[in-house]
């Protein structure tokens, strides 16, 4: 007899499938991922996700995921990182990182940044950097970009003896593509996890 899922462990792959698939599972979806021997066992935990805010019903009836499944995180309010303000805890909204971060998904994507030559820019090893395709770069966009079938993150720069790209940190040269620049896309985030 196979073990039962707890609540959380439900919960958990859930969320891992409506972050990976950008929708909920279907029914059959639910017995492989969740152990279920029958479609009633999935529609009694649909209705559970429903009445716990987990679920809505979305378009043609199908159930969405809410933020509350997705991971949304709650925006409290603000702090100064200047001078201490008085402040009090006040539940200002609830906030999806993907919905603040990313415009357009199917444009972006993540990578890890390996190297210390854009530190002065707030990026170092380790660092996620959230880059999005698709828009021409500008003048000093943070860019992803493939220079002579080298991949590096660097400052984009157009001049009068034409594009370079420029390093955070004064240990390195600026780079001027000898035979082909292609820019990947453009940084639109750095995520670094503390402890």
């Amino acid at each position: 007899m196979a073990k039962r899922l707890a609540w959380d462990e439900k919960i958990r792959r859930l969320r891992d499938f409506c972050r990976r698939e950008g929708r909920m599972p279907g029914y059959a979806e639910m017995l492989a991922m969740l152990g279920f021997r029958s479609k009633n066992a999935a529609f009694g935990l649909l209705a559970r996700l429903s009445r716990e805010g987990y679920v809505r019903k979305g378009p043609g009836g199908k159930a969405a995921p809410t933020r509350r499944l997705t991971g949304a995180v709650r925006l409290l309010g603000a702090v100064a990182a200047g001078f201490p303000s008085p402040a009090e805890e006040e539940l200002a909204d609830i906030l999806s990182l993907d919905e603040f971060l990313i415009r357009r998904p199917e444009a972006t994507f993540l990578l890890t940044v390996s190297g210390d030559s854009m530190i002065d820019a707030g990026i170092h090893p380790g660092d996620l950097v959230l880059v999005e395709r698709g828009r021409p770069p500008r003048n000093n966009d943070i860019v992803v970009a493939q220079v002579d079938d080298e991949w590096t993150l660097k400052y984009f720069v157009r001049d009068a003896d034409g594009v370079r790209l420029d390093p955070a940190n004064p240990k390195y040269k600026p780079i001027r593509p000898a035979r082909s620049m292609t820019v990947g896309g453009i940084v639109k985030a750095v995520i670094r996890k503390y402890g």
